[in-house]
């Protein structure tokens, strides 16, 4: 096996008690470019997770969703601060930010909000221009939006951000209080583009996290002209 970098554990976040943020401080130099997903081997197992931070950032951070019934993320879960793990020495992926639409719809399912944060955090870190973002993120529980706060702040600071997160289960217990958008988020996606105005010529679409919801986005706007990147987890 390729020669793997050690990198050590210097923070973690619980939101609930299936989802993770955790951030990773590497023994050597690693190098992606925001959107790509970074390979942790774990017992001997290898498992994709996309990369939350940006490279100018210094750490690696992830958003991880523990499978109960699962061999790697329990493992992955269990690691506490100043613990290693390990990961292979080269970031992977195409899932990258496409400059040539002004209007960038990102669509994400709870931890697929990842990619989409290292994005946005590089994107302002290097000034890069004027492009509009329509970032649209759903989960069942309010409480899995794991940016939520991150991604309100920065919509408030910069007119050319707009986030609207969804919940599927908006008559839950859990969600008592709710006040935004309920529904699930491939449901929402062609009201978003009629309410903003998107069009096929000057929008690039994002999907990332659910298969399920991928697919259906496909469905609803591949016909459409839309250009559509798609990043699919657990498939």
């Amino acid at each position: 096996m390729t020669d793997l970098i050690r990198a050590t554990v210097v923070e973690r976040i619980e939101l609930t008690d299936r989802l993770l943020i955790i951030k990773l401080r590497t023994q050597k130099e690693f190098s992606f470019v925001p959107g790509q997903y970074c390979t942790f081997v774990i017992g001997g197992m290898e498992r994709d997770y996309s990369i939350a931070s940006a490279p100018h950032e210094g750490l690696l951070e992830f958003f991880i969703e523990k499978v109960p019934e699962g061999k790697a993320t329990p493992q992955l879960w269990d690691k506490k601060i100043g613990d290693t793990v390990e990961l292979k020495p080269n970031a992977q992926g195409s899932f990258l930010f496409d400059s040539a639409y002004p209007n960038q719809l990102m669509i994400a399912t709870v931890t697929g909000i990842a990619p989409f944060i290292s994005m946005l955090r590089s994107y302002i870190h290097t000034g890069a221009g004027s492009h509009r973002f329509y970032i649209l993120h759903g989960a069942s529980y309010h409480n899995e939006f794991g940016y939520k706060d991150e991604i309100e702040r920065l919509s408030k600071k910069y007119t050319n951000i707009v986030y609207i997160p969804t919940v599927s289960r908006p008559q839950d217990e859990k969600n008592k209080g709710w006040q935004g958008e309920f529904g699930r988020v491939n449901l929402i996606v062609e009201k978003c583009i009629e309410r903003f105005l998107l069009e096929p010529a000057n929008t690039v679409v994002y999907a990332c996290g659910h298969p399920e919801m991928i697919r259906d986005v496909r469905e609803r706007l591949g016909n459409r002209g839309y250009k559509l990147r798609e990043e699919k987890y657990w498939e």
